[in-house]
């Protein structure tokens, strides 16, 4: 894992984890410095914009927790230039903007998740460790995952990779492991709950603004008219349902 390094602890190896701060506040970044020193997390920290763009380049964090109003850069501007920019690390919101056309815009400029500011130190690190947890996960073994073949789509869940059309689709994590999961459950009627549950592993205040936004973005990526979804299909009132169509040739 980039920006993660291995460290001895009774002749176990474990990883300590990079969490790139993004915040002007001096007093936020020591907060969240000292939560996460708490778990054993590496803490770099920037206060300004165009220091986290460096910085994600140079550090290769694991994790970036960015604030929404910066001096320089808006935090929107931050998360959109990183995903721009090709990188897939977590990019988790830490912000005191709390309307839910703030929250939006962020998860629609590429950020994973938003927490509210002021934040509860148990919570910060939940959510740190979910993310985590996704991009950490081992390659399958031989045998494990499935390719997941649809019209025109492939979905490979071991070396999780997304094909449409023989192009290599560029998915974040949170992105590709909601895309797996509805894929996997092709045909199934699935509720926001679940969803939420099965990719994001917690409760979420404003739960169906996060998926409904990242299901928006997937359909910019995968869907040949996002307008008229043939994959990812709305069921109103419940959740989602992926489509069961397949090749002939599928098995």
């Amino acid at each position: 894992m980039l920006g993660s390094r291995l460290v001895k602890d009774g002749g176990l190896e474990s990883r300590q984890a990079t969490v790139l701060v993004v915040d002007d506040d001096s007093l936020v970044r020591k907060a969240v410095r000292l939560t996460c020193e708490t778990e054993g997390y590496r803490v770099v920290e920037v206060e300004r914009g165009g220091e986290a763009l460096k910085a994600v380049e140079t550090a290769r964090p694991d994790i970036v927790l960015l604030d929404l109003v910066m001096p320089d850069l808006s935090g929107f501007d931050i998360c959109r230039e990183i995903r721009r920019a090709g990188h897939r690390v977590p990019v988790v919101i830490l912000s005191a903007k709390n309307e839910e056309i703030d929250v939006v815009l962020g998860l629609e400029m590429g950020a994973d998740d938003y927490i509210q500011k002021p934040f509860r130190p148990r919570e910060l690190l939940a959510r740190i460790a979910a993310h985590l947890r996704k991009v950490n996960e081992p390659p399958a073994r031989n045998g494990e995952g499935r390719r997941l073949a649809f019209r025109g789509l492939l979905i490979d869940t071991a070396e999780r990779r997304v094909v449409r059309e023989d192009e290599d689709i560029v998915l974040t994590h949170t992105e590709f492991d909601l895309l797996a999961f509805l894929a996997s459950n092709a045909g199934e009627v699935l509720s926001r709950d679940r969803i939420l549950a099965a990719v994001w592993g917690y409760e979420h205040r404003i739960r169906t603004r996060v998926i409904d936004v990242h299901v928006r973005n997937l359909r910019r990526k995968i869907e040949p008219e996002p307008a008229q979804p043939i994959y990812i299909l709305a069921v109103p009132g419940v959740g989602y349902r992926f489509t069961n169509t397949r090749p002939e040739n599928a098995r």
